[in-house]
């Protein structure tokens, strides 16, 4: 079944490259609406699921890039274990393969790793209809550039993603969230001093005045750790870092735009107006706000970090940050390689890719 949808999606790609026709690669389609707006015809891989192999002990799982990530969550528990960057659905049509093109994490990503690093190795169908393997299912140093890796985050645009092979990790034995009242600078103070401490926090978010930090862990670590910072425990019924990485927080319930500001962790509060959610220990920060495009951006580079339009506004402008000369020229370099005549997710992420 699998070679035979690889055979068919090859067959489309050859045939869109001699009519000149482009792709939309689409696979639950519940991140669809994340990036620059693109145009073409839908590339359907949502049957191309399934997992193709998994066994505890190795900790890792491959599966084909159409698979529904509920479906790789609910087997990993089964035996213990998660994915450790505790990656957003967006929706419950939400793949295997969505997940990884996007490259985003949740709010384990500063303790644990982002999306990107659990890639050990995928099968990729490039822009001349090539199926090509790269990495494997084992950690391993190697010379040059880890091509897996760099898929994690290219929406789609150097190929379309058939089959990934994930590092994945044992669940947490004990978990507990601390919630106290805070004001900004104290709670970025607080959660950027724990992202160096032998601490297990596995989360830390600022919303509304409130500074949260998750603990996990064995039971007893989870217990003595517990004793060091302030707090109350939440109620594992309010589900906060659930509705935290699904943006279904009241926060994010509003018509503004929604900026994703990533900075150094113990930035001081950036000088934007609109409403602010700090996450990732004060390093990613989502701003609600009406300020000017140009505005906002200006600031996120005097405090050394980045800029990104996560939704809302004209999304056939510049959503992601622009790239300097030198890096504009790797991405269309990279872009010529893997898919020499553009056909896949055109102008997803910048208007020349």
């Amino acid at each position: 079944m699998s070679s035979r949808i690889d055979e068919l999606l090859k067959n489309q790609v050859r045939q869109a490259a001699k009519d000149g026709r482009k792709f939309n690669i689409v696979g639950g389609g519940s991140k669809a609406w994340l990036g620059r707006d693109s145009d073409g015809e839908t590339l359907d891989i949502s049957q191309h699921s399934g997992i193709a192999d998994y066994d505890p002990r190795e900790l890792v799982i491959t599966a084909r890039a159409g698979t529904p990530l509920q479906i790789i969550e609910d087997t990993l528990a089964e035996s213990g274990q998660m994915l450790a960057f505790e990656p957003p659905y967006f929706g419950e049509y939400a793949t295997l393969g969505g997940t990884i093109a996007c490259g985003l994490s949740g709010p384990r990503r500063p303790y644990a790793g982002s999306a990107r690093d659990f890639v050990l190795g995928c099968k990729l169908l490039n822009g001349k209809g090539e199926i090509m393997r790269f990495g494997g299912q084992v950690m391993k140093n190697v010379a040059g550039y880890d091509v897996s890796r760099l898929m994690a985050g290219a929406y789609g645009t150097l190929g379309v993603l058939l089959e990934l092979s994930l590092k994945v990790l044992p669940r947490p034995a004990s978990s507990v969230t601390l919630c106290h009242e805070s004001n900004p600078n104290d709670a970025i103070q607080l959660m950027s001093g724990l992202l160096s401490k032998p601490l297990p926090v596995d989360g830390s978010c600022y919303y509304k005045g409130q500074c949260y930090i998750r603990l996990s862990g064995s039971k007893q670590s989870v217990i003595d750790a517990q004793k060091k910072l302030p707090g109350e425990v939440l109620s594992l019924r309010s589900q906060f870092w659930e509705r935290l990485r699904e943006h279904e927080l009241s926060f994010f319930d509003n018509d503004k735009p929604l900026w994703r500001i990533v900075v150094k962790p113990a930035s001081k509060p950036l000088p934007l107006e609109g409403e602010w959610l700090l996450d990732w220990g004060g390093a990613q920060r989502w701003l609600s706000s009406d300020a000017s495009v140009e505005t906002i951006r200006k600031i996120a580079q005097q405090f050394g970090g980045y800029a990104t339009l996560f939704r809302g506004a004209d999304r056939t402008g510049e959503v992601f940050q622009p790239l300097a000369q030198p890096l504009q020229l790797l991405h269309q370099r990279l872009k010529t390689s893997f898919d020499p005549d553009a056909i896949f997710n055109p102008g997803r992420m910048y208007a020349e890719l």
